[in-house]
């Protein structure tokens, strides 16, 4: 009898899962990391294995650096995989995720994603900036479910705030301004909610008071070929599998200002058929977000070499 190749679904993380030394591990052991290092160095204009060595938790927060390092992170742990005959049958991304995700499924060349994340990362680098004189951000509610959130947002209808992260069952992120955001955490907690947190993000991500950002980004977003992707590719904006270059290259620009449908991901992934699933980058947030939809599927960590020399392969 024939054996059925394995479908393992590579799950990248956002901004936030960065650290100090990421991905370093990856220079000693896979030549395709070091490629990506160099490649990344050039696209940012710096040294990123001295960045990653030298940097503390602050320079790496900032969005311009942040993107850049991630998505490199990202791709080393990829590539690393792929090295130990680790291949991806599907590719999703949280967030800046994506940008990884997309050379993943083959849509974007490794080059092409570092220079438009680069980009990226400028350009909302300097939106948030804009929008840091009156304050702007985002806060996670925790232990209400998504409808409930949106239930709640209609209802009280608070100008410049939007649900901006889907993330689990349990777990929804809203974007918007300071004042928006102090007046949505009274009534959240009002309403039930177990905890209110205020994240350290530079800007109110994934909603329309991001617009500015993504008007400038489109330009750059243009020049930049977009293949059909050849494995699944999931969607932050609709939480589907996206089947074209060109809607995929569409889908990108409206991600800076449309929610994260990460429930939805989820839920299409689980129905996809797949086997396991690797949290492909630092940190192990995808790991409990998906342990929250109550799935048997393994998601596990891949991140550095260490966990994945700890895989069969």
């Amino acid at each position: 009898m024939v054996e059925r190749t394995p479908r393992r679904v590579f799950l990248f993380p956002g901004q936030g899962a960065q650290y100090p030394g990421m991905a370093l591990d990856f220079l000693t052991v896979s030549p395709a990391a070091k490629r990506l290092f160099e490649t990344a160095s050039d696209c940012m204009g710096q040294n990123m294995e001295t960045l990653l060595k030298e940097g503390n938790e602050e320079t790496l927060k900032r969005t311009d650096i942040a993107q850049g390092a991630v998505t490199l992170a990202n791709l080393a742990s990829a590539a690393y995989l792929e090295e130990q005959g680790v291949r991806a049958s599907g590719a999703a991304g949280h967030s800046l995720g994506e940008y990884a995700a997309l050379v993943s499924a083959g849509v974007l060349s490794a080059g092409d994603c570092l220079l438009l994340v680069t980009e990226r990362g400028r350009i909302m680098q300097a939106a948030c900036g804009r929008l840091a004189e009156g304050g702007a951000g985002m806060a996670a509610v925790l232990g209400l479910d998504p409808e409930q959130v949106d239930a709640l947002l209609s209802q009280w209808n608070i100008e410049h705030l939007y649900a901006a992260n889907y993330n689990s069952r349990r777990q929804v992120v809203v974007s918007g301004s300071a004042s928006a955001l102090a007046e949505a955490e009274k009534r959240f907690k009002e309403a039930g909610a177990r905890r209110v947190l205020a994240l350290k993000v530079a800007g109110p991500f994934h909603s329309p008071l991001m617009a500015d950002a993504a008007e400038e980004f489109a330009p750059f977003l243009a020049k930049v070929a977009f293949n059909d992707p050849r494995i699944p590719f999931y969607s932050n904006v609709s939480g589907k599998a996206a089947l074209s270059g060109a809607g995929i290259k569409e889908l990108a620009l409206k991600q800076i200002t449309a929610p994260v449908r990460w429930i939805d991901e989820e839920e299409t992934i689980a129905a996809s058929g797949a086997d396991a699933l690797f949290e492909t980058g630092p940190g192990k947030t995808l790991q409990g977000l998906w342990k929250d939809t109550g799935s048997l599927l393994p998601c596990v960590g891949a991140g550095t070499v260490e966990e994945i020399d700890r895989m069969e392969a």
